[in-house]
């Protein structure tokens, strides 16, 4: 015992060290994820500042450049270089302007008039859509860095701003613009060289390398002009370290929350409910086709297909318990689909050649109260190429209780040509009342009334009262679970035409053994004068049995 208490003290203290571990370990990533989360919003911020006031220092070259192309002092004169020089007095981003002649600076508020230049101006790097010529970084003007705007005869030199973004923010900077041919990034900030650069037209923020980065374009420039914020993983993270230090203290008392929350995804991932999604998602059911046959003739006209599903470690599970769980977890319509979709490919021969064959597929009460269901069942059908009278749908008494809605489902299913069946009859007795209103086209009896066959059950006192009920609203009766000849027998003695199904005429086998079955006899008269040999039921049973007006 002793021994066993200390296996256990090493497995708990074992376990809580790997969950501290883990818990230091999930601290410095969340930290890491912090910090670079608070520098992307950061970067986010700084970079619609910085458009933003390019938007501005836009606005206000224009409105400078207009100015000075309607002024009416002499070109040049005295006059025009002091309000020249006024204009740029009221403007804090303009660093000189001037007047052009000839393809050359006449004069600036820098130069004066006494000293024009001889050299020609270069090739403008872009002209805007309203014929604004943009020179980039021009050693003509004597100023690196800088940025020229001409229009007409007159030029504006832009400050630097470059160096107000230096001065004001901690990121860095690179200016790019939007056009048939983008440039590369320019550094307005000194920062790092940067990878290969991929061309963006639109606002983002992403992650090249170790760079992050955050870009912000503007339509309204000359040029559309982008600003892009930028800073490196590690200096991110140094900006950063207080929250970095927070999520490492509190990695060690978090490791064991972790630990069981990671415990508890893993279960939740392993339930049954998430086993059975990943096997609809996969379309991993498995469905059989039991036999459905005409005991006055013994033909085998049609078949109930039922799904099958074993989980991840190979278990079947019951149809009774997976369907729970689906209608449970609210993806009932996702199984149904599947079983028309399959039902609906596995026969289409057989449809198509035996138009009196149909197969049942089952359905869910969620499934008639579903908008989706109806245009799910006729895209399968048209996928398939098969007619609507070749799929018959079953829905369970329970499923009626929305009185309105089941109504209006069956009455639509109906007029597609569908027919509709009522599954395990007799379970819900109290029915009976608005069975007429359903416009059903058969019930099937539940097999609790065929067990009760032959043990004097109570339960078989009202089996003659529903096989009159049926008989006199015209609707055609499927008797289930039949597995002896004694059961066999009872149903084949009445005069009206039943339909059974059971082991006793076949297991529900996979599609290809059941087009053997087929192909092999499609009847089982044999197996039905067997059982007429030994009835013990008189035939005028069905007669005498007491019927509903």
């Amino acid at each position: 015992m002793k021994r066993s208490i200390k296996q256990r003290a090493l497995i708990t203290a074992a376990a809580t060290l790997v969950a501290a571990a883990f818990g230091l370990l999930a601290g410095y990533w969340i930290g890491r994820e912090i910090a670079l989360r608070l520098t992307a919003s950061k970067l986010s911020r700084e970079a619609a500042l910085a458009i933003s006031e390019t938007e501005t220092y836009s606005h206000d070259d224009h409105a400078v450049l207009d100015a000075m192309n309607a002024s009416s002092y002499p070109y040049c004169s005295v006059e025009d270089i002091e309000f020249l020089r006024h204009l740029l007095s009221h403007s804090i981003f303009l660093k000189e302007i001037g007047r052009i002649r000839d393809n050359r600076i006449a004069c600036s508020t820098t130069l004066g008039r006494e000293h024009p230049s001889s050299t020609e101006l270069p090739k403008p790097d872009t002209i805007g859509p309203d014929g604004v010529k943009v020179y980039r970084n021009p050693l003509f003007f004597g100023l690196p860095n800088v940025t020229a705007l001409q229009y007409g005869d007159s030029y504006v030199l832009l400050y630097p701003y470059f160096d107000i973004l230096r001065q004001r923010s901690s990121v860095h900077f690179l200016t790019t613009t939007v056009g048939p041919e983008p440039d590369q990034p320019s550094s307005l900030a000194g920062g790092a060289a940067l990878p290969s650069w991929p061309q963006r037209s639109m606002d983002s923020d992403f992650r090249i390398g170790e760079f992050l980065y955050s870009t912000r374009c503007s339509p309204l420039s000359i040029d559309h002009i982008c600003m892009t914020a930028y800073f490196s993983v590690s200096e991110a993270l140094l900006t950063n370290r207080g929250a970095r230090k927070a999520m490492l203290a509190l990695g060690g008392p978090a490791g064991g929350f972790f630990g069981f929350i990671v415990a508890l995804l893993y279960r939740r991932n392993r339930s049954m409910s998430q086993q059975l999604r990943r096997a609809v998602r996969k379309d991993k059911l498995r469905f059989v086709y039991q036999p459905i046959v005409a005991l006055e003739s013994g033909e085998i006209i049609g078949a109930e297909a039922l799904a099958r599903w074993n989980d991840e470690d190979g278990v079947a599970v019951g149809p009774d318990q997976f369907i729970k769980i689906a209608e449970a977890g609210g993806f009932v319509g996702q199984i149904t689909q599947l079983a028309v979709r399959h039902s609906a490919h596995d026969f289409a021969d057989e449809f198509r050649t035996h138009p009196d064959f149909h197969v049942s597929v089952n359905v869910a009460a969620a499934d008639l109260a579903d908008p989706r269901f109806l245009p799910m069942l006729d895209e399968e059908m048209l996928r398939a190429g098969v007619k609507p009278e070749s799929l018959s749908i079953e829905i369970t008494e329970s499923s009626t209780a929305r009185h309105e809605v089941a109504i209006a489902t069956i009455l639509r299913l109906r007029e597609r040509g569908h027919q509709v069946h009522i599954d395990d009859f007799g379970t819900g007795y109290s029915s009976l009342s608005y069975l007429n209103d359903l416009s059903v086209g058969a019930i099937k009896i539940d097999r609790s009334f065929t067990r009760a066959i032959g043990t004097g059950s109570v339960t078989l006192s009202i089996l003659p009262q529903i096989l009159a009920m049926a008989e006199a609203l015209k609707l055609q009766v499927i008797v289930e679970g039949i597995e002896t000849s004694l059961q066999a027998s009872y149903f084949s003695a009445l005069t009206q035409p039943i339909l059974g199904q059971g082991w006793l005429f076949g297991r529900p086998v996979p599609a290809e053994e059941f087009h053997r079955l087929l192909a092999g006899s499609e009847t089982i008269a044999p197996l039905l004068a067997s059982a007429a040999l030994e009835n013990p039921f008189p035939c005028s049973l069905a007669r005498e049995s007491p019927r509903f007006s």
